[in-house]
């Protein structure tokens, strides 16, 4: 299992560029550009913000998703 997120997805509904989110979080765009890439697991706290920035639960966001 891995975590899956629909980081992406709800950046582009509140049309938000990756720039715009990283500064929102407080990381670089780097890190969205991973974090959207399935690449890289944001700590707990990066995901609060996220979930902050977007005003849903966590769970929204993040979810496991089962290997094939």
């Amino acid at each position: 299992m891995g975590l899956a997120n629909r980081v992406k997805e709800l950046r582009a509904k509140h049309r938000y560029t990756q720039n715009d989110l990283a500064e929102r979080v407080d990381v670089t765009r780097q890190t969205i550009v991973a974090l959207e890439k399935g690449s890289y697991i944001p700590s707990l706290l990066l995901a609060m913000k996220i979930a902050q920035t977007f005003e849903l639960p966590i769970e929204e966001i993040f979810f496991m998703e089962e290997e094939k």
